[in-house]
């Protein structure tokens, strides 16, 4: 009899405590790009658990209630001994934000979970000991799809050299990978869109996914690329919106069932994205959109 616990999506990467400061003051909203991701999945109604590492104090039970309340599950091997993460986010004028991090990332205990998907990225992609156990965890997982989100926090990661190696280290252990132009202009410095892509499915993925904020975003497999338009709505914040589209585009992966898109459902899957990504960014914080309001 088959005894494991089986779950369509583990995320595994930091949970953490946005500190926004604006012109309006100074407000806490839970965050954490692999967090975010796993609430907005729970929101769409995917069976979705967390692998992180939370503190037992206030904010590590404000960022389970938060997720609990949107559908995921937090593992309770997240919590560790020392306090709950934070990022600093100081807003520009036009919604931008710049971050300060107080994190730490400890090696991962092993968890005895089957997923259909396995989602990481961002700081726990690299900063060690626990980058090392993610990719351990990764090289031994039975997921049909394993998806990656580099979100580059440059402050964090030390020398490019160091960090490029980690990012081709995960990317060639997944099927889908998304990133900013940002990410991609960090990471391959002085090279077109195009040229990143080409490069990173050369690693292995099977879909490659830049966003270009008010641009939109761009999509390609090995045959195919397509160029998704932005959806127009005044700008609160960008807090969650590239969260947001991979959210989009793992809910369109699971859908898929470990198969390459053709050209048509690339455009349906940037199309979804950019479309969930726009209703976040209308509104304040990593507030991801529920199913029905995608509807």
């Amino acid at each position: 009899m088959d005894t494991a616990q089986h779950v369509e999506v583990l995320v595994i990467g930091e949970a953490l405590i946005d500190i926004v400061e604006s012109e309006t003051g100074t407000v806490e909203h839970v965050g954490g790009s692999p967090a975010n991701v796993a609430l907005g999945l729970g929101r769409r109604g995917v069976d979705v658990a967390l692998l992180t590492q939370l503190g037992d104090d206030e904010r590590g039970r404000a960022i389970t209630q938060r997720l609990t309340e949107s559908g995921a599950r937090v593992l309770p091997e997240s919590t560790i001994g020392h306090p709950t993460s934070t990022a600093r986010a100081r807003l520009a004028a036009d919604g931008s934000a710049e971050y300060e991090f107080d994190i730490a990332w400890d090696a991962l205990p092993p968890v005895a979970l089957v997923p259909r998907l396995v989602h990481t990225g961002s700081i726990a992609a690299f900063l060690e000991p626990g980058a090392s156990s993610i990719r351990d965890l990764l090289a031994r997982t039975g997921a049909a799809d394993v998806t990656f989100d580099p979100n580059i926090r440059a402050d964090l990661l030390g020398a490019h050299d160091e960090a490029f190696a980690a990012f081709e280290a995960v990317s060639r252990l997944s099927t889908v990978v998304k990133m900013s132009d940002e990410d991609a202009a960090w990471l391959f410095p002085g090279r077109a869109i195009d040229e990143v892509l080409g490069a990173v499915l050369a690693l292995g993925p099977r879909v490659v996914a830049i966003t270009q904020g008010a641009a939109g975003a761009t999509l390609a497999t090995a045959d195919d690329r397509v160029h998704v338009p932005p959806v127009r709505v005044r700008a609160v914040d960008t807090i969650g919106a590239g969260d947001t589209f991979m959210a989009s585009l793992i809910h369109s992966t699971l859908a898929r069932g470990g198969t390459t898109p053709d050209r048509a459902a690339l455009e349906r899957m940037g199309a979804d994205a950019v479309r969930a990504a726009a209703i976040t960014v209308s509104r304040a914080g990593a507030d991801l959109p529920w199913a029905n309001e995608l509807d």
